[in-house]
């Protein structure tokens, strides 16, 4: 039975309910039978992943009452009607008044099995519309989502919600390619500093001549060819967030005048000595040990200090492996989107391939190879394998470990393509319910994850 799928069947005559609520579990729904339309309102809400089946003719509140009422807690939701013969009229006139559909008596167990699951179609379509309108209303700016369900991706999420509209400056360590600048991205459209300007600075890309001018900004003539004022990225992310990134590469003499800085919270740009209020949020991100590298003497230990007020890690790819499906799958899509082209599906050969590879370039490796497989996958008929030639294997996974990371990709693979859809992913991976069940318990997996 599948628990996603939910019906509530009203009908006052006891050997009905009891015969449609067998027809309809055969067909692997959830039902709840009921005798009157006022016990039904109980289970209407705005979030609920089912549809109502409902007599015209009840004692009490009748099936047209019962429309009115559910339309007025949520008009999408699908009402289904029972009609003898005499109410066919009454049934087309509830059907422009906003009813799914109503079935005629006698009905055929496959017309009532269909309607209801076009019915629930339509529903769960309803629900993930409304759930993708809410996540544009909550992230005004387009932009990439962290993406992950392992538990320190998870971790990281909760982090970044908690302390998001907080005026404390963030650290954040990762390898080259983990994702640095999307957190801090992240913390900043969290936050009400949103409506205001993200900057972000590449430490190790700007020149160590030019590095105090580009940060803090200059007067005219501050300098030779200082020929106009110029505002630096500090001003320019004045009311907004600051990302500094390889903050290891900083030269010594620039980091103690950020320290002032960031204790002060204002600035003289070069050549003045006017005073310049900030309210702006510093993040600093590094992919090396900060401390380690100020006991070598190449940071300095009092701004690592000053800077880690709030400490976020980002984990390298080959220790999150179960997400690589999930964000494969999305790369694949933003890709074809991209590209306009067709996205080509990895196969599960493919797929072990992915989760067997060492991804030194982490997320952003994986993003670049789902890239050149909607590119060539199609137009050269390259294969996953082919594009990875001469990858390094993960050596640390013993046999065990590697069937069970190919057994979890398989099954994850088949619930992005079925949408989280328990009868598809039997189907294709030809296996019971319960064995299904029972796998997707083991490696954490949750079919509303994909829906």
């Amino acid at each position: 039975m599948d628990k996603g799928k939910k019906v509530v069947f009203v009908d006052d005559e006891k050997h009905i309910r009891q015969a449609n609520k067998q027809t309809l579990e055969l067909a692997e729904l959830e039902v709840t039978c009921l005798e009157c339309a006022e016990k039904a309102m109980t289970y209407i809400s705005m979030e609920w992943p089912g549809v109502v089946i409902c007599d015209i003719r009840l004692p009490k509140m009748d099936g047209l009452e019962f429309l009115q009422e559910v339309q007025k807690i949520d008009m999408d939701l699908p009402v289904i009607l029972i009609t003898g013969h005499g109410d066919i009229s009454t049934a087309v006139q509830a059907m422009r008044d906003g009813a799914y559909d109503f079935i005629e008596k006698p009905y055929s167990t496959e017309r009532l099995v269909k309607t209801v699951e076009r019915a629930l179609e339509k529903r769960a379509l309803t629900l993930e519309n409304r759930t993708l309108r809410r996540e544009l209303e909550a992230h005004s700016t387009p932009g990439p989502r962290i993406i992950g369900k392992t538990q320190a991706m998870l971790r990281l999420r909760e982090t970044i919600a908690q302390i998001a509209d907080t005026r404390a400056d963030v650290l954040i360590l990762g390898e080259t390619g983990t994702g640095k600048e999307l957190v801090a991205r992240s913390l900043h459209e969290q936050s009400e500093r949103r409506v205001k300007n993200f900057v972000a600075v590449n430490c190790g890309a700007v020149s160590e001549s030019i590095i105090e001018s580009d940060l803090f900004g200059h007067e005219a003539g501050a300098f030779t060819d200082a020929r106009e004022r110029r505002i630096g990225k500090f001003e320019h992310a004045n009311g907004g967030t600051i990302l500094l990134d390889e903050i290891e590469s900083m030269p010594l003499r620039v980091q103690v005048h950020l320290l002032r800085v960031l204790q002060e919270r204002s600035l003289e740009r070069m050549g003045s000595n006017e005073l310049i209020s900030l309210d702006v949020r510093f993040v600093a991100a590094s992919k090396v040990d900060l401390l380690k590298a100020a006991e070598e003497g190449g940071f300095r230990e009092d701004l690592y200090y000053r800077l880690n007020v709030v400490y976020l890690e980002i984990p390298p790819l080959r220790e999150r492996r179960e997400d690589i499906p999930l964000l494969f799958h999305h790369f694949l899509l933003v890709a074809g989107h991209r590209y306009q082209q067709e996205v080509p599906l990895p196969g599960p050969s493919q797929m072990n391939s992915l989760m067997s590879y060492s991804w030194p370039g982490n997320v952003r490796e994986l993003r670049n190879l789902a890239e050149r497989y909607v590119l060539l996958g199609n137009q050269c008929g390259w294969s996953l394998d082919h594009l990875l030639v001469g990858a390094e294997k993960q050596p640390k996974h013993n046999l065990p470990q590697q069937v069970e990371d190919f057994e979890r990709s398989l099954i994850e693979q088949a619930l992005v393509s079925s949408n989280g859809t328990i009868k598809d992913v039997m189907d294709t991976l030809a296996i019971p319910r319960k064995t299904l069940y029972d796998k997707m318990r083991k490696y954490g997996l949750d079919k509303s994850d994909y829906k």
